[in-house]
């Protein structure tokens, strides 16, 4: 529910708020007395935060001798809740990986939660993505260093100037790494095939559904 002309505070006072709460031990004297707990409540409810944030803002003024309006504290919480738990902001925290702390009102949370799901599942289906990504150029990076030290053992092989003991350790090395290397190119057929289903995956999950749905 949008916040009523009545009840709206002006942008740029809600921005200083915001600074200030960004770190709620850092909030000096002047701060804690001229603070609106009403906005307050309000920033923590979209945010999505918990009831339980109100005992670190009162950690962070009572050396002040401040102690927070719990009601109008509760008030603005209550009305920014409502801001949070629409389902285009669920999906949006999905999405980003963010979690869900169970702070919706009841007559929000079910469609609040399906849209949540939903954007997480998308997060999760992205996640296996870029993971498989990762490991398949971590793959073609070590059979690279693998291929450079076969080159390397190689020459010692047929170097003139190598000893015949050098020249058999260099044998062992290139037989162990040509093992390494077959190792290392099955690894990498299989994690091709595992990341073109991941992102096939991925791909029919967002032509399923619309951006935010």
């Amino acid at each position: 529910m949008p916040v009523n002309a009545k009840s709206a505070w002006p942008t740029a006072a809600m921005a200083m708020i915001a600074l200030a709460l960004g770190g709620c031990a850092s909030m000096s004297k002047d701060e804690c007395l001229a603070v609106d707990w009403r906005t307050v409540g309000y920033e923590d409810g979209v945010a999505g935060r918990t009831g339980g944030q109100i005992a670190e803002h009162r950690m962070a003024c009572a050396k002040y001798g401040v102690t927070p309006d719990l009601r109008a504290y509760q008030a603005g919480r209550e009305q920014g809740l409502r801001e949070y738990c629409r389902p285009p902001n669920g999906y949006q925290v999905g999405e980003r990986g963010g979690n869900y702390a169970g702070v919706c009102p009841a007559d929000l949370e079910p469609t609040f939660v399906a849209a949540f799901e939903a954007g997480r599942e998308l997060y999760n289906l992205q996640s296996r993505v870029y993971s498989a990504s990762n490991r398949l150029d971590a793959a073609h990076r070590e059979l690279e260093r693998a291929e450079h030290e076969v080159v390397e053992q190689s020459a010692v092989i047929v170097s003139s100037d190598a000893t015949s003991e050098a020249r058999a350790q260099a044998l062992v090395s290139t037989k162990d790494l040509a093992e390494r290397m077959g190792r290392l190119k099955g690894e990498i057929a299989d994690l091709e095939r595992d990341k073109a289903r991941y992102e096939r995956d991925l791909a029919d999950y967002r032509a399923s559904r619309p951006p935010g749905a």
